[in-house]
């Protein structure tokens, strides 16, 4: 099995957003922000290949989106999906299967593109798509609240194009990958997780856990439509990562692609820190 970070651009949000109730004082410590508040994001994808099935997770925010939309959130850097595939070997056309752990525009928004005659359609177009029932629904039938990243070019051509599969339960989607849902961040995201050939686990974390700076308990963003449930689900995920030496793969991190964790007198914190390919051997 390979698995591989895909890089697909970065871009910029707003600091109070990303750390709700934490004061910048802290977070700034471990995440500066520049001067109008704003800090770089990464938008991290994974690619998994098990030598029959090419899995992608999630797709970044794509570029079909117009030049006003893009100014909103700062897109920079030089990573796009196309290039970063190619950089590992791959195309569109091998992905097999695309799961997105949500619909919000900056993971799902890669998943279509627009076509030369003004249509949408799948970017990957030999794979099926996985989507969470919970968050089809939530997604299709969007809160006021979470209205604007939910955007119906990003989502109803997946329907359309017959290549969307749903996912009801808590399930092996394919061999050695498996599927958890949290709800803290918006309802029904779906978590991976991935046994490697050496017996380790990788878990794609989503908006579960953006950043190492997450790590903390109280450190949850203000994007979260439930972020007690968030809080309640780091609780419980978090011991088991650490007795099972999980590998933690960070969407949204600018500086470490993923991380361990470990008990310290200061409550669970960041074990190991740096790149995939240097935490899975």
């Amino acid at each position: 099995m390979k698995i591989f970070t895909i890089e697909s651009g970065n871009f910029k949000l707003d600091g109070g957003a990303m750390f709700g109730v934490v004061p910048k004082s802290l977070w700034q410590k471990a995440y500066p922000a520049d001067e109008n508040n704003m800090c770089s994001w990464a938008m991290r994808c994974l690619l998994v290949d098990d030598g029959k099935n090419v899995l992608l997770v999630d797709t970044g925010i794509g570029d079909k989106q117009d030049e006003k939309f893009k100014s909103h959130y700062f897109l920079f850097g030089e990573h796009s999906m196309e290039k970063s595939l190619n950089e590992k070997g791959y195309s569109p056309k091998d992905i097999t299967h695309v799961l997105l752990t949500h619909l919000h525009f900056d993971h799902a928004g890669g998943a279509i593109e627009k076509k030369p005659n003004g249509t949408y359609g799948p970017a990957f177009p030999n794979a099926t798509y996985f989507i969470s029932e919970r968050q089809w629904n939530w997604a299709t039938k969007p809160n006021h609240r979470e209205k604007a990243s939910f955007l119906s070019e990003n989502i109803l051509p997946i329907e359309q194009s017959g290549k969307l599969e749903i996912i009801s339960q808590e399930q092996e989607i394919l061999p050695n990958i498996a599927i958890r849902f949290f709800h803290g961040h918006t309802d029904g995201q779906m978590i991976p997780f991935i046994k490697t050939e050496r017996g380790k686990t990788v878990v794609f974390m989503g908006d579960l856990l953006p950043s190492h700076a997450h790590i903390p308990m109280p450190w949850v963003m203000a994007y979260d439509t439930k972020p007690l449930i968030t809080l309640d689900e780091k609780e419980k995920l978090f011991p088991e990562a650490v007795q099972n030496g999980y590998i933690l793969v960070f969407e949204h991190d600018l500086f470490y692609e993923c991380a361990t964790l470990e008990n310290t007198p200061k409550g669970i914190r960041a074990g190991r820190l740096g790149k995939l390919s240097e935490l899975i051997e």
